[in-house]
Order: C-alpha cells, then sequence, then structure tokens
C-alpha cells in the first residue's frame, strides 16, 4: 500500500535519469576524431537502436521542454530531409548498418508534421541504409493527434511502425488555451481510432500534471475522458518548469501553477483511479495493463530504460541522427549540434554533425548499471552484480549505503546480501534513492536549478 506521508519526506529535486546518470557532464576532450573511432569499434554482433529527431513544430506548446524549430514552411523541412539523408550516408562510412535494428523511434518536435509522402522517403532512405530490421523490432513514433491523417498513419503502418505514442497533456479547455495546446477530445479520439485501425499493438497516451490552472477536479475530468480512449500504456508526468532552461515556458503564468500539495493530491488520485480501472504502475510515472510485456520483463529482472522511457529491448547501441539526437554505445555518450546552422556546417564538410559527448570510466560504467536496474526493474540483484564486475558491492558502495540507512528503516526498500528491492511507495521514490549511486550529484547539489523537483 502507497504510504504518500513517507513519499512527501523523502521527496527532493533530482534528475530525470534516462540511461546514463543526468549530472554526468559532456566533456570537451572527448573530439570528434574519438567518437568516429568509438563508432567504427563498435562490436557487430551487438543490435542497434535508432532514434530519429524530427524537429519542426508549427507553434510552441508553452510547456514544452523538447528541442524544437517552429516553422510552417515547407522548404525548411525539405531541407532537413536532405540533411538527413546526407548525414545517414556519412554514418553509413564509418558504422555497420548491416546490424540488427531491434528498435527505431521517431521523435521530436512534431514527426508528423511530415506530410505521408516525405514520411515515406524518410522511412525508405532509413531503410536502404539499415536493411536488417528484426521481425518484431519495436518501431514507434510520438504524435501530435492535431497533426496525423490516414495516409500519414498507413504509411507508417505499411513501414512496419507498431507503437505510437499520443501526447494528449490535458483535456481542460482552460488549461489548454493557458500552454497553448488547443487539442479537443474529438481530435485525439480520431487520432487514436486510426492507429488502431491500422494495426498498432501499442497506443499510448501521455498526460502532464502541474499545468497551470489544473486542479484535482479538472485532472479528474481528464482522467476519465482518456480512460475512454482504452490506450495500452499512460504516461503520467510531473511537469518541469525550468523557466531558466526553455524559453517557451517563460509564456507561462507562474502563479497559476498548482501549489505541491494540489500536485500530489493529482498523482495520488492518478495512482489509484488508475490502478482501480486496470493499469499497473511503472515506476512512478508510466502505468500499463498487466499483460503489457512491461512487467513479464519486470519479473525476470529485464526491463530497460532509455531515452524513450521503458523497454524491454536492451542491450543495443543507440544511434542518434538529426538535429541535436544523442547516441549511446557500451561506454560512451554523444550528442548532435543543437543549431541548425552548425549540424548543416558540419555534414557540408562531410562530416558526421557531432557536437560533445564523453567516454564513461570503470566507475561510471559500475554505477551507471546500478541505476538503471534500480530504475528499470526497482530491485537490484546484488550476486549478479558483484559476479558482473568482480566487486564486493557493500564495500565499494558504503556511502551509497549508509545514505539509504533512512529508506530502509522507513520500509522504503529493504536491502540484504543477495538483493535491494524497492517497496511499493519506494518506486515512487526511485530517483531519490538511485541518487545515492550518483558520484556526480554532490558535485552538482548546490545549484538547485540544475534538476527537477519530484512533485
Amino acid at each position: 500500500m502507497l504510504d504518500f506521508e513517507k513519499f512527501i519526506k523523502y521527496s527532493k529535486p533530482g534528475p530525470r535519469y534516462t540511461s546514463y546518470p543526468t549530472a554526468l557532464e559532456f566533456s570537451a576532450s572527448y573530439e570528434y576524431d574519438t567518437y568516429i573511432e568509438k563508432i567504427k569499434n563498435q562490436d557487430s554482433s551487438r543490435p542497434i537502436s535508432l532514434y530519429f529527431h524530427l524537429p519542426f513544430c508549427r507553434n510552441a506548446c508553452y510547456f514544452c521542454g523538447c528541442n524544437v524549430v517552429f516553422t510552417s514552411k515547407e522548404d525548411k523541412m525539405l531541407r532537413y530531409m536532405e540533411y538527413l539523408k546526407r548525414e545517414l550516408e556519412i554514418l553509413s562510412k564509418h558504422l555497420d548498418c548491416n546490424r540488427a535494428v531491434i528498435q527505431m523511434h521517431f521523435g521530436g518536435g512534431t514527426p508528423t508534421f511530415f506530410s505521408a509522402e516525405q514520411l515515406k522517403e524518410i522511412i525508405q532512405n532509413i531503410q536502404s541504409y539499415f536493411p536488417n530490421f528484426v521481425s518484431d523490432a519495436e518501431v514507434s513514433c510520438e504524435i501530435d493527434p492535431r497533426h496525423i491523417d490516414e495516409d500519414q498513419m498507413k504509411v507508417m503502418s505499411e513501414a512496419g511502425f507498431n507503437r505510437v505514442s499520443f501526447g494528449i497533456q490535458d483535456f481542460n479547455e482552460k488549461v489548454q488555451v493557458a500552454v497553448h495546446r488547443v487539442q479537443p477530445y474529438e481530435i485525439t479520439k480520431a487520432a487514436m481510432d486510426l492507429a488502431r485501425k491500422y494495426n498498432m499493438v501499442s497506443v499510448n497516451t501521455d498526460l502532464i500534471y502541474g499545468l497551470p490552472y489544473q486542479t484535482l477536479e479538472t485532472f479528474k475530468e481528464t482522467l476519465s475522458l482518456a480512460l475512454t480512449l482504452n490506450p495500452d500504456r499512460f504516461a503520467v508526468f510531473n511537469y518541469a518548469h525550468v523557466p531558466w532552461l526553455k524559453k517557451t515556458m517563460r509564456k507561462i503564468d507562474e502563479t497559476t501553477l498548482p501549489l505541491p500539495d494540489e500536485k500530489l493530491k493529482i498523482m495520488q488520485y492518478t495512482i489509484d483511479f488508475l490502478t482501480a480501472n486496470g493499469y499497473k504502475m511503472v515506476g512512478m510515472d508510466h502505468f500499463a495493463k498487466p499483460e503489457d510485456e512491461l512487467f513479464k520483463a519486470i519479473d525476470k529482472g529485464e526491463l530497460h530504460r532509455n531515452f524513450q522511457g521503458y523497454t524491454t529491448k536492451g542491450g543495443a547501441d543507440l544511434i542518434g541522427v538529426g538535429l541535436t539526437s544523442i547516441g549511446e554505445g557500451i561506454d560512451s555518450y554523444n550528442q548532435n549540434f543543437k543549431t541548425m546552422s552548425e549540424y548543416e556546417e558540419a555534414i557540408d564538410a562531410g562530416r558526421l554533425p557531432f557536437e560533445r559527448g564523453v567516454v564513461l570510466s570503470e566507475d561510471d560504467l559500475i554505477r551507471q548499471y546500478v541505476i538503471m536496474e534500480l530504475m528499470s526493474n526497482f530491485k537490484l540483484d546484488i550476486k549478479r552484480f558483484e559476479k558482473l564486475f568482480d566487486i564486493d558491492f557493500k564495500t565499494y558502495f558504503a556511502d551509497a549505503i549508509l545514505e539509504l540507512e533512512p529508506f530502509s528503516k522507513e520500509e522504503l526498500l529493504t536491502i540484504d546480501d543477495a538483493h535491494i528491492v524497492c517497496s511499493e511507495t519506494g518506486s515512487l521514490l526511485i530517483r531519490n534513492i538511485a541518487m545515492a549511486f550518483d558520484a556526480y550529484m554532490h558535485k552538482h547539489s548546490a545549484n538547485k536549478k540544475t534538476f527537477s523537483k519530484t512533485v
């Protein structure tokens, strides 16, 4: 049973872990030649996960934290398509593109801002360089229901897309106006109906709590309406208000944001509501039906977390393509340029649009493993860890175990010689629990603006 008093007591700002410790910094010493060498030397027996950033949106959603280019000009999109094609050509000179592809994701921006014909051209170009998609590859796309039609859905279906995620955020009109994203229920329902018509295996929705003018009562209505859409998964995110990082967030009147007590009530009600209606919680922000593959993976301790969220597809090298995309190897991360001018300049020079990266130390890799196991499966098999790294866990992490003592005393987790296991309430605090193993947290802890709040 969830104990929200303990949750409040131990909540504190922290990093939003994806597939690496967020406090880890990219390094200027990780240069282009190092990056190319890392790509060339990747193990060809390892599969590939592809991420394509399609950054364009017509207008700004004020809550959005993504890297977006606002435009309505067709020529900008056509130009970007050409540069994507050229980036893939350069990439193919350094990377073994014949490796198995087990996952591909289109993110944005609004990927479906591109027309059906344009999407088809982008997909065909990708498949010409990466011909070996496995039969059960997870191929997904983020979709704004306001920008999707039947021709686009048909193109994606024929190309093997099987998972789509629809941004809803909130159905209340006052909230929608305040965040500059008016999206009636009927538009969202029509888009989700299209996805099912074209046999998408998993049709998911995203909601956000903590937006302007939200109250418990208005969010109850949003949840009820969202439930009628019968999504396979819900992602319910806490809005991270970081106007010092995202200029569009400065357009939000901070006096209209719900107070922490109200956000906590929304969070608590959301968990109770979705659980009562047949969904099970995965971490503190995802919910899925009990038959979902996520739960089979959790039972086996095989759930993974990457830049797209929770997944059953692990053990792959992530190749990021497009503006600002992030890639991940066994012991490194890299990121493309964030500005279009720098991105194009690099490709014009015959180089990949690499801006920065970092090579992980042995200690980074050890801590990454622990954090990701906890974030994904809410438990850690200590014996498996010790066998993998040839390290005595309790000696190596003596400081972290000491830091976790309050959580243990409150029965938010248990630690013995074989396992760390989080309780149901502890899983809500998994970010805070994982922070004990993050060597970079103390370096950044003085700057509260570095991290987002749990609630």
